[in-house]
């Protein structure tokens, strides 16, 4: 049976700094701007505040879940093995598949409205094929080639949204005391934007020369960006009434600009989220073609993002939160805590046994992340003002290192 194995020493060709550039690359993205808007309930000071704090704790464990690929140069579904088993990992990997392909449709729907906006000549649904397509063979260029795009690309992209900030703060932005928003809801908001890269950061990761490159590479790149980006977004609505800041690029003359960025801030995101969900379907079968496993999952994602409900976006955030958030307490209190940062690889691919990390499925890490789920659920249906992500990750990885500690 062929395998994702680790890789060669060889192929590690990526340095923090390039990993720095693929996750602001990553955070660079309309889709954030849009989750950043709907913190505007919260005023700009207090929505500031929260955006800080919130990638603060949400950075740390995606930051931290690299590490574990980057030192063994395995994907991160790959990495769920030691904890949840061979079998076992397959929950997270279909997870995973769903909310990737999800991404990928909310950030198509996102990138064919904005282009629709700028040039109205050509529908929208014609645009969120374009962009899929230039997407899908991006992701297919590989890991050699994202080195380089990602450079040239995340360069253009930080020129072109530091105009599009000055533009709207040049707008003005009224102050407006915090209302009609539970700070508690507002984090998990916040924090469920780098938690929904976790399952796949090692996929990058692993391409890594070290792993303290990978660290501060993964965790500096998306603070700064995705911060960025949600301070944007609430600003533009603050200020305008609505998270279009290509419309107020358009506005004042700057059509192609504003087109262009639509266009790379698209496809240097999306392009993660296209090529992780064949990573992970991988997992569960090894000997999908790559190339051809690419092809359909961009078509799949235009074909999600054709009939995606814009409404269901903050719904879909909090979705991912809950099912992320106590799957990776579990494999960070595994490999962390428990295991002290050693896993013998070659045991990641064998199959002895129905219950220890190396084959089958360990049923108390299911259970740890199913108590987690639950109470996430619970806490932002019912108490939304505490913040269900950082509690489900930590219940999650206690109950986890009670049985096995």
């Amino acid at each position: 049976m062929v395998e994702i194995m680790p890789v060669s020493e060889r192929d590690r060709i990526l340095s923090g700094w390039d990993l720095f550039l693929l996750w602001m690359g990553a955070a660079i993205s309309l889709a954030e701007v849009w989750a950043g808007g709907m913190l505007a309930p919260l005023g700009a000071s207090v929505g500031i505040l929260v955006i800080v704090l919130g990638h603060l704790i949400g950075n740390t464990p995606f930051a931290l879940g690299g590490v574990i690929g980057s030192r063994y140069g395995i994907p991160t579904m790959v990495t769920l093995r030691p904890s949840f088993g061979i079998k076992g990992s397959y929950l997270g990997s279909i997870l995973n598949v769903i909310q990737l392909l999800g991404w990928t449709a909310v950030m198509l729907v996102v990138a064919g409205d904005a282009a629709f906006a700028i040039y109205s000549g050509i529908d929208k649904r014609v645009w969120m094929i374009v962009i899929g397509a230039i997407t899908t063979l991006w992701a297919i260029g590989g890991s050699r080639y994202w080195k380089w795009a990602s450079r040239i690309g995340v360069i253009a992209l930080t020129i072109l949204c530091v105009m599009a900030t000055y533009l709207v703060v040049k707008e003005g932005v009224p102050k407006k005391e915090p209302s009609g928003m539970d700070i508690g809801m507002a984090l998990d908001l916040v924090i469920a934007m780098p938690v929904s890269w976790l399952p796949l950061v090692s996929d990058y990761s692993r391409y890594s020369r070290s792993s303290s490159g990978a660290f501060w590479g993964t965790w500096m790149g998306y603070m700064i960006g995705s911060s960025w980006m949600y301070a944007l977004g609430l600003l533009t609505f603050l200020s305008t009434g609505s998270t279009d800041v290509v419309s107020v690029m358009v506005k004042l003359g700057f059509t192609g600009v504003a087109l262009l960025l639509v266009l790379l801030s698209t496809v240097t995101t999306t392009f993660l989220d296209l090529y992780s969900a064949v990573i992970s379907y991988m997992n569960i079968n090894p000997r999908l073609n790559r190339t051809l496993a690419l092809s359909l999952g961009g078509a799949i994602g235009i074909a999600i993002a054709i009939v995606f409900p814009p409404e269901a976006y903050e719904g879909f955030l909090l979705f991912i939160g809950g099912m992320f958030c106590p799957i990776f307490g579990v494999v960070l209190t595994d490999y962390f805590i428990i295991r002290r940062g050693e896993i013998k690889v070659e045991e990641l691919y064998k199959e002895r046994g129905i219950y220890w990390y190396n084959s089958g499925v360990n049923w108390w890490a299911i259970l740890s992340w199913a108590i987690g789920f639950a109470l996430y659920e619970i806490i932002a249906l019912k108490f939304p003002w505490i913040g269900a992500s950082i509690p489900s990750m930590v219940i999650a990885g206690l109950v986890y290192w009670l049985k096995r500690g």
